[in-house]
């Protein structure tokens, strides 16, 4: 029955290895999501700034430049918020999945615990048989 639970414990915890690491690409792909908007946000000053320097060439494209950004960050904060809902569900899954695995860890644990006891019950029993042995060969002398 041990077997079973090693073996129960060993797929817990690929599981939870599994999802530390889907959680981890996750939060990968979210800086790097925030990243982007950070050099939109930079890119839209500079669009700024350049035309407010030429406002006859550059002040007529730059409303275009400025509908395209909006649009853009729009996007870039829907798919942050999208990705941000399915890192709190997989963190759900990661606690979850954690919580199964402590709970086989302490039944396998008890098990051991359980069957360490009784081995020292058998090996006292043992002893105490070779101690009255000894005591009542020593009673007849």
């Amino acid at each position: 029955m041990a077997k079973g639970l090693n073996t129960l414990i060993r797929l817990h915890k690929f599981r939870v290895d599994e999802k530390r690491r889907e959680i981890g690409g996750m939060i990968t792909v979210i800086d790097d999501l925030e990243r982007q908007v950070r050099e939109l946000e930079n890119q839209i000053l500079e669009e700024q700034s350049i035309a407010g320097a030429s406002p006859e060439e550059a002040g007529i494209l730059f409303g275009n430049y400025a509908a395209h950004y909006i649009l853009k960050k729009k996007q870039f904060s829907v798919t942050i918020r999208e990705m941000e809902e399915k890192l709190e569900t997989a963190q759900e899954e990661l606690r979850e999945e954690y919580k199964d695995l402590k709970g086989v860890e302490l039944t396998q644990e008890a098990r051991d615990n359980q069957e360490a006891l009784e081995e020292a019950r058998a090996e006292q029993a043992v002893l105490d048989e070779i101690g009255l042995n000894l005591h009542r060969c020593e009673f007849r002398q």
